[in-house]
């Protein structure tokens, strides 16, 4: 399976890129001075490949780069991108979908999601969890199970409990809310769980209603991951039954910025959003 690029490989490569072309050199040069098939170079600059320490060194030699401090600076990201990852336990069981979206959300600053039928997976509870990776995995084992839980559970821990949290702004639609998965309870807990994550200061959880009427979340859910970095690293997610999609260019990065925003529009304000989830949890609604 070919490897999905890590926020570090990313700005590695990024960098590297920029320096290359400062110092007028074309992938063919580069590639002939390293010893490198040129297909090595756009992986690296793609993100998609890591460097060795004598790698990145002969390069920065090359690219004419003598400023200690960067080359240690970009010495660090090629290490740190081949660090060991909380979720390297969980490999027999995560796709390299899963573990790829998992190390991007890892490195985010901040999420935009918008959710048609399940509740976010940073806000579900352990029961919810469970009853939905039943639902989408019918074929995974008990063991299994257990094990995708227990990595929701570290995800929501890793990025919603850490020093500096996650700024999460999440867009539900109401069927989100009245889907019944899992026994009652399980769902009138997750309602009220929802409830209560909204009240956090980096948190922000907003209902699309049914009252909406048509909207442009119909064509699908989506999440956009915003980094430290910011134009050249931010990715649209996507997912479908057997695939997922980064996108990553300037102009689908802004069509879906416009289509949150729509979104954000026509949904219920924070406090109405919140009180709609308890009236329904309650039976109420």
């Amino acid at each position: 399976m070919a490897a999905r690029p890590t926020v570090r490989r990313r700005i590695l490569g990024m960098e590297l890129r920029k320096l290359r072309d400062h110092a007028g050199l074309t992938t063919e040069e580069v590639s002939s001075n390293m010893g490198w098939h040129q297909s090595k170079l756009s992986r690296v600059e793609n993100g998609r490949s890591g460097m060795r320490a004598h790698e990145i060194a002969k390069v920065l030699d090359l690219y004419g780069v003598s400023s200690q401090e960067e080359r240690e600076a970009l010495g660090a990201l090629a290490r740190e991108g081949k660090q060991r990852v909380w979720w390297q336990p969980y490999s027999d069981v995560l796709t390299q979908r899963y573990a790829s979206y998992i190390g991007f959300e890892a490195e985010a600053v901040a999420m935009r999601s918008f959710q048609t039928l399940l509740i976010p997976g940073l806000l579900q509870t352990p029961d919810y969890a469970r009853a939905t990776i039943q639902a989408l995995q019918p074929e995974a084992s008990a063991a299994d199970v257990r094990a995708l839980v227990e990595v929701r559970l570290a995800r929501q821990n890793a990025v919603l409990t850490r020093e500096e949290p996650l700024k999460m702004w999440a867009i539900v639609d109401e069927a989100v809310l009245r889907r019944q998965v899992g026994p009652h309870e399980v769902r009138e807990r997750q309602l009220l769980r929802l409830a209560e994550a909204a009240e956090q200061p980096h948190v922000v959880l907003q209902v699309l209603p049914f009252s909406a009427g048509g909207h442009i979340g119909m064509l699908g859910p989506f999440v956009i991951l915003e980094f430290p970095v910011r134009g050249d690293l931010d990715v649209v997610y996507a997912e479908s039954l057997t695939s997922s999609l980064y996108l990553e260019r300037d102009e689908d990065l802004a069509s879906y910025g416009r289509a949150y925003d729509l979104l954000r529009a026509a949904a219920l304000d924070t406090g109405p959003s919140r009180d709609l989830i308890i009236r329904i949890a309650k039976g109420t609604e």
